[in-house]
């Protein structure tokens, strides 16, 4: 048995097989997810797990260089907006509109539905390199 990070199999298995500028998708409970980009379903009910328990537990097992995140977040959500700026610390920032997000999400190894249901509570991760 795993002794440490992330024990859900399948998160677990995506983070190791991203290459560089791969991208996933952290989002809320809302967010349409593409046919065709896998889901990995972590929501048990409202708020379980919220979006920043899943994010930073993603983020201490993957490298990001960069992420995404919707205009829309900035402005509804805008702490939501800055704690997700703080977590990514580093990393570089790109904000586009929230219909470009959703079509960027078509692009993604994957999206992992969280139960956070905050409006625009949703980011894309691009793989980095550790070396």
């Amino acid at each position: 048995m795993k002794k440490i990070g992330i024990i859900n199999s399948e998160l677990s298995r995506l983070i190791s097989e991203l290459g560089h500028t791969d991208t996933i998708v952290i989002s809320d409970s809302g967010l349409p997810i593409p046919p065709g980009v896998k889901r990995i379903d972590l929501a048990l009910k409202r708020g379980v797990p919220g979006y920043l328990e899943t994010l930073e537990t993603i983020l201490e097992e993957m490298q990001v260089e960069r992420y995404t995140v919707a205009d829309e977040m900035k402005k509804v959500n805008p702490e939501l907006f800055e704690l997700s700026k703080r977590m990514l610390d580093g990393a570089e920032a790109e904000i586009v509109n929230h219909e470009q997000f959703k079509a960027l999400t078509r692009q993604a190894k994957a999206v992992i539905r969280t139960g956070e249901c905050s409006p625009y509570a949703n980011v894309i991760l691009h793989a980095g390199v550790t070396f």
